[in-house]
């Protein structure tokens, strides 16, 4: 397979630590520009834009989109045009509305458009799957917990709105609309909110699968360890998935899972689909956030300070 000549626009914490390390490491990929207002990776030319990026070196396969949400048409719209694949980091964009048309641009570019959602390509997601074809199921609770302050130290963006814990919530819904068989449908929602800020620090949502409840749990203030966990509750047995879906048991046992980082899972995915010339772009979780936001209650909460 011909090595994919790949940039990264955004050189934020996730680029580089998750991007920039897996794409070095990966033998389908070279990151050979970037396109950012800071500074860029040791050893690679940066640029302010895409349109400067491929004048100064055009012989570019795929660009790799890691800046924060909002206002990621016009970078993707650029990148199309110069002949570009385009990979997204999640949450695809600022709303449903912008990101419904990402799609629709790739199609008529003739390019590649993979909107991530990294949680997906846990070790745990595709065995869970599996094991729950079939299988009576008669609750689920997701409790994903984390500190904001250890994930997204200082970055204020998180907390425009309509993000907020749904940064890292989002992962969640990614991995439950990915293992449970039927989808789910939002019965209420709160959503509380620090008196400073824009965008919820918690959250718990009721839904229904099936009439079954599913209860999940979001906050972006746990202090201590971390928790991000899923139960499936069957009348065959227990499935858990516990930190980030890495980990799988049922009934309590461990079930034996790859040790394959995430990111590098969803490079290959993405080699596939440039290689295949096709896009994948579901934007299931993202419309789970925004039901959350229309039909959620808002509970003010204490301030927030870093």
């Amino acid at each position: 397979m011909s090595t994919i000549r790949i940039a990264l626009a955004g050189i934020g914490k996730i680029a580089r630590d998750q991007h920039i390390p897996t794409i070095a490491a990966s033998d389908r990929f070279e990151l050979v520009a970037a396109v950012t207002r800071h500074e860029p990776p040791e050893g690679v030319p940066g640029f302010t834009t895409v349109a400067e990026m491929m004048a100064a070196v055009p012989d570019i396969h795929a660009i790799s989109i890691c800046t924060p949400p909002r206002g990621r048409l016009a970078l993707i719209e650029e990148a199309l045009a110069h002949g570009l694949d385009v990979m997204i980091e999640k949450p695809p964009a600022g709303t449903i509305a912008e990101a419904a048309r990402f799609q629709p641009l790739a199609e008529a570019a003739g390019k590649v458009l993979h909107a991530t959602w990294h949680s997906r390509e846990a070790a745990g997601v595709e065995p869970a799957r599996e094991w729950l074809k079939g299988k009576t199921i008669q609750k689920v609770i997701c409790n994903w917990k984390e500190d904001v302050r250890v994930w997204h130290p200082g970055q204020e963006w998180i907390w425009e709105p309509g993000i907020g814990v749904f940064d890292p919530g989002i992962n969640a819904l990614s991995v439950l609309t990915a293992i449970l068989p039927a989808p789910l449908e939002l019965q209420s929602a709160e959503l509380r909110v620090p008196e400073n800020r824009a965008a919820p620090i918690a959250a718990d949502l009721a839904y229904q699968m099936d009439g079954k409840p599913v209860a999940v749990a979001f906050d972006f203030d746990q202090q201590g360890p971390q928790s991000w966990d899923i139960i499936v509750q069957c009348a065959e047995g227990e499935l858990q998935l516990s930190m980030g879906a890495s980990q799988m048991a049922v009934d309590g046992k461990p079930v034996d899972l790859p040790d394959d980082p995430e990111y590098a899972r969803l490079y290959r995915h993405f080699a596939r689909l440039v290689d295949a010339r096709q896009s994948d772009a579901d934007l299931t979780p993202f419309r789970h956030v925004a039901d959350a936001f229309l039909f959620g209650t808002r509970k003010q909460v204490d301030a927030f300070h870093w």
